[in-house]
């Protein structure tokens, strides 16, 4: 790969603030900067599951209307009564 030889400005040891790091970014290219990056590599290992219920019709309608009045998703609602009705049920036995 051939390093760019490109004249720039230099990068800030140190940028006082987040605001200011993306203000530097906004008006440069990495690309220019490509003889100052090196390879990085790294490994994810992604353990969060999607599991895939079938709802009755209103009854989804009712669910996105209660968590958009709540000013959550309709999946955090679920999850979030979900789990309160497991803890009292197991709390109950």
């Amino acid at each position: 790969m051939r390093r760019n030889s490109k004249k720039h400005d230099p990068i800030p040891e140190h940028f006082p603030s987040v605001a200011e790091a993306a203000e530097f970014w906004d008006s440069h290219d990495l690309s220019d900067y490509s003889d100052l990056t090196r390879e990085a590599s790294f490994e994810v290992d992604i353990q969060r599951r999607v599991f895939l219920m079938a709802l009755e019709p209103e009854l989804a309608k009712k669910l996105v209307a209660c968590a958009r009045k709540q000013g959550v998703s309709t999946q955090t609602l679920i999850n979030l009564w979900l789990a309160e009705k497991l803890t009292a049920s197991t709390q109950n036995k």
